[in-house]
């Protein structure tokens, strides 16, 4: 049995509006056995790259090697456009070493809501995958039973976008103060997510219309709106 633990811990500052939340990089990251093209940060896997987009929507011309410059790059970016990353799944374990959500178990999740009353700034929670089993999604609705808090459905076109009222703690009225936090479902940038794609209707009209748009060209698209 496979211990896959998280090799990196959240990365959000002060100035933190938008979090990435995941599930876990591939085990090599644990491990340390990275390929010559992955970065040694938060999504820093080559093949399965949320950077891939974002590069393609700011034209950043990023590195994609294990140096210090290429995570640097990323943690700039980052930190300019006020974004951060706490993916929810701290630790599992695997029988098979590989990065299928489904093949987790004994799964321990991170206290995301404490993240967020940590980081009142935190506005909108950028879910890299939907509600599929052990999805960031799934995992999210999971840990806020814990808190008694609820989503609400917002916009049920892809990506779905939600809602839910976070209690707020104030010293100064005994009334009850809520911030809004926004959550919205991207396609995941894993390759099995293409299936889905395939069957979107927008996908299909867009490609109808034009036979050289892709599955990348579609996440381009549908990221550039929260990147």
């Amino acid at each position: 049995m496979f211990k896959h633990q998280h090799p990196y811990p959240p990365f959000i500052n002060k100035n933190t509006k938008k979090l990435i939340v995941g599930t876990l990089p591939p085990p090599r990251f644990s491990t340390g056995d990275l390929l010559d093209k992955d970065v040694d940060f938060c999504y820093g896997s080559y093949y399965n790259s949320l950077w891939l987009y974002i590069d393609k929507i700011h034209n950043l011309k990023l590195r994609y090697d294990n140096s210090k410059e290429a995570i640097q790059q990323r943690k700039t970016f980052l930190i300019q456009h006020n974004i951060g990353v706490c993916d929810i799944v701290e630790s599992c374990q695997r029988t098979k070493i590989d990065a299928s959500d489904l093949g987790m178990t004994n799964i321990k999740l991170r206290d995301v809501i404490g993240y967020l009353k940590q980081y009142p700034t935190i506005d909108t929670l950028l879910f890299t995958g939907g509600n599929s089993k052990n999805g960031p999604e799934y995992f999210f609705r999971k840990h806020i039973k814990e808190y008694n808090i609820k989503m609400e459905l917002v916009s049920k076109e892809t990506p779905k976008i939600h809602q839910f009222k976070l209690p707020v703690i104030t010293h100064n009225t005994k009334e009850s103060v809520h911030r809004i936090i926004k959550t919205v479902s991207l396609t995941s940038s894993s390759g099995a997510a293409n299936i889905s794609i395939g069957s979107n209707p927008l996908y299909k009209q867009l490609k109808a219309k034009n036979p050289d748009f892709n599955t990348f060209d579609f996440r381009v698209m549908q990221y550039s709106e929260f990147f």
